[in-house]
């Protein structure tokens, strides 16, 4: 026994902490399969954070552990995931779900189980009015799709476009507040083609794109068929024409696709244009991971610090931890996050900037031009 003492007080002096129990914090995205390049940042961000809490002493003396659920963006999966987490008592608070399919098939199990949640990335315009208990700090589709309409009129000078979207709530949502704006802009549509995400074959819908010569092609989607839109539109001899799309396009599948050059995105976070308050953590993330943080990673840090400061300042009470959250809800109130300021209304949306970034000589770099 006393040499069992020695050792934990040797242990408490060489880490300089002494837990006195551990409170859980998961996140929940997808790790694996095909958009496992999204799941990394949101993973890389988490742990760092998490670790970063705990060297600062942890949540009113307790260890932050960082849980990962992997749930694939899948909706399937995603309710398996919510519907433990749900269950476990010790589970307070949730960061996820990543993909908006996943967050919508989550959502009802939260909502009845009132455990709050904190999706860093789903932008479906109908999330934040089908639960008191969710919450993002991250734009909706309708803002991001207004953004881009504009972008594409006032910057691009774009006045025939075609859209090519992938059926899903997310891809759906984005294409259709695109198109309405777009409409109201002037901006005609030539023509829309729908894939789902086994698809591996674009060129019958792209050949139809071809003939109608559009300035640009539209994609709402995710980069692993992104990437391969783009690559067989340039096979099929479109080259002249532009592609664009939303945050789903963010990735390095998209960087490394010698085919996607000039492709713009929007995005909600670049780390030349992010505050003094991100230096430190784009610092850390580049010491850590040996590259610059996406916006999943930034948002997903934001987010684990929300959720810890809500546990630090009202205790694991579910419901209490959800009152705190909808508490952050005025520009004096925000949350100061690496990703700016978040601050939700009553449907715990948030309002944040939206820039682009685009791929020039095989790097993304900011556009030259942002939307005023």
């Amino acid at each position: 026994m006393k040499r069992l003492v020695c050792f934990l007080f040797a242990w408490v002096l060489l880490t300089g902490v002494a837990w006195a129990d551990s409170i859980k914090i998961p996140v929940a995205a997808a790790f694996t399969g095909q958009l496992a390049s999204f799941g990394e940042g949101i993973k890389n961000a988490a742990i760092l954070k998490g670790e970063e809490i705990n060297a600062a002493g942890g949540i009113n003396g307790k260890k932050v552990e960082i849980v990962l659920e992997d749930e694939l963006c899948d909706p399937k999966e995603a309710a398996t995931v919510a519907t433990k987490l749900a269950n476990d008592p010790k589970v307070s608070v949730v960061v996820g779900h990543l993909c908006s399919s996943a967050t919508l098939a989550a959502l009802p199990v939260y909502r009845e189980a009132k455990l709050p949640a904190i999706s860093p990335a789903s932008t479906n315009v109908s999330i934040g009015k089908m639960s008191p208990f969710y919450f993002r700090n991250v734009y909706k589709d309708d803002f991001q799709g207004l953004f881009l309409a504009k972008y594409a009129k006032f910057v691009k000078g774009y006045k025939k476009v075609a859209t090519f979207y992938e059926v899903n709530d997310y891809s759906m949502g984005l294409m259709l507040a695109f198109m309405k704006e777009a409409k109201k802009l002037g901006i005609k549509i030539l023509g829309t083609e729908a894939y789902t995400s086994d698809t591996t074959d674009f060129k019958p819908q792209l050949t139809k794109f071809k003939m109608m010569k559009p300035d640009a092609i539209f994609i709402p989607g995710y980069a692993p068929q992104g990437t391969l839109i783009v690559s067989q539109a340039r096979s099929l001899g479109i080259k002249n024409v532009a592609f664009f799309g939303g945050d789903g396009l963010d990735d390095d599948l998209m960087v490394k696709n010698p085919d996607a050059e000039g492709l713009f995105v929007t995005t909600p976070f670049l780390p030349d244009k992010a505050g003094p308050q991100a230096a430190s953590f784009i610092e850390a993330y580049r010491k850590k991971y040996g590259k610059d943080p996406n916006w999943f990673a930034a948002n997903a840090y934001d987010a684990v610090g929300m959720a810890a400061e809500a546990i630090k300042t009202v205790g694991e009470d579910r419901v209490k931890v959800r009152d705190y959250l909808a508490s952050i809800n005025s520009k004096e109130k925000a949350y100061k996050g690496v990703a700016g300021n978040t601050y939700f209304d009553e449907n715990g949306d948030c309002l944040k900037e939206a820039f682009v970034k685009q791929i020039q000589k095989g790097k993304w770099v900011s556009a030259e031009k942002q939307l005023q």
